[in-house]
């Protein structure tokens, strides 16, 4: 019912993607596209999304198994109704948990990449340059590197903290039990 080709050559693609390094990847957009805020999404997405395509497979091969999708097969349900009315609804959690988890990620790395000069450049606002500016002027205004990364630090934490959060409260196993 699931699987076959489609899923075979989505996994082979993730794997080809989980072997290139993420920052060998945007200097190649670059080179190819320029540099920016669009190509350095570009990069980021694509360098990306191999993990949570995985980890969201894993999810839908575990619920396949489940009584509630063989009960739909049984009852002559069709394969694109189980997926709408079965399967998505209960991946979406996982999803959500994904996106909330990968901000931080995405955050670091734009500001890590502009901090090296590989990201975003002025005047657009980012961490990364602030920082950047800061390491520039750190022996007379450490501030001027410290309020950055403090800022950088806080908010990937408020963003894995909401992501524990959200995975505890639309994890089925975790509900009911507090």
């Amino acid at each position: 019912m699931f699987g076959g080709l489609v899923d075979e050559v989505m996994m082979r693609m993730a794997d080809v993607v989980a072997t290139v390094p993420e920052l060998l990847l945007v200097i190649l957009l670059q080179v190819v596209m320029g540099s920016g805020l669009a190509t350095l999404v570009i990069a980021l997405v694509a360098g990306s999304w191999s993990r949570s395509a995985r980890q969201i497979r894993g999810e839908v091969l575990r619920l396949k198994e489940l009584e509630f999708v063989h009960a739909a097969k049984v009852l002559g349900t069709g394969t694109g109704s189980i997926i709408l009315r079965h399967l998505l609804p209960n991946v979406m959690g996982t999803v959500l948990v994904l996106l909330t988890v990968g901000v931080p990620y995405a955050i670091f790395s734009e500001a890590f990449l502009s901090f090296i000069g590989l990201g975003i450049e002025p005047p657009m606002a980012s961490w990364g340059v602030v920082a950047k500016e800061g390491a520039r002027v750190f022996q007379t205004y450490p501030h001027e590197l410290l309020i950055p990364s403090l800022f950088i630090c806080l908010t990937m934490l408020a963003f894995n903290l909401f992501g524990d959060g959200l995975r505890d409260a639309l994890d089925p196993k975790l509900r009911g039990t507090r």
